[in-house]
């Protein structure tokens, strides 16, 4: 494995209160959308790294075909969407790197709802 594979990194980011504004599903338009601030910038340059991205999000099934037109009208790009996850704590195991104790391979970046990625410790999480 090259250097530069070894430095991909698999992120699961959320949509709403997260990369765009929350608004109740019934209130959501594939052309009105608030991107919040950082946000799309973050993700462009995750993926001009070639980071894979992975959209989770409570939204139900149902509005896969909306939720995908929203986030390309808004910029957003993405390998792969879980959709009608729980709306509550979300957590993510995985093993540990060679079985070493302290390299970490499950990480978290907690966001304010609508806060945006402005303002967060990305290289805490190698990012």
């Amino acid at each position: 494995m090259s250097m530069s594979q070894k430095n991909v990194k698999t992120i699961f980011c959320d949509i709403d209160g997260t990369l765009l504004r929350q608004v109740d599903f019934n209130e959501l338009n594939e052309y009105d959308f608030e991107v919040l601030p950082g946000a799309l910038e973050k993700f462009r340059e995750w993926i001009a790294a070639g980071h894979h991205i992975v959209i989770t999000t409570a939204r139900p099934e149902s509005l896969r075909g909306m939720t995908i037109r929203q986030l390309g009208n808004a910029g957003f790009q993405c390998h792969q969407m879980v959709m009608g996850i729980g709306r509550e704590e979300r957590i993510l195991i995985n093993n540990n790197s060679k079985g070493e104790p302290n390299n970490h391979r499950a990480m978290a970046v907690p966001v304010l709802r609508d806060g945006g990625f402005t303002n967060l410790e990305w290289s805490s999480v190698g990012l």
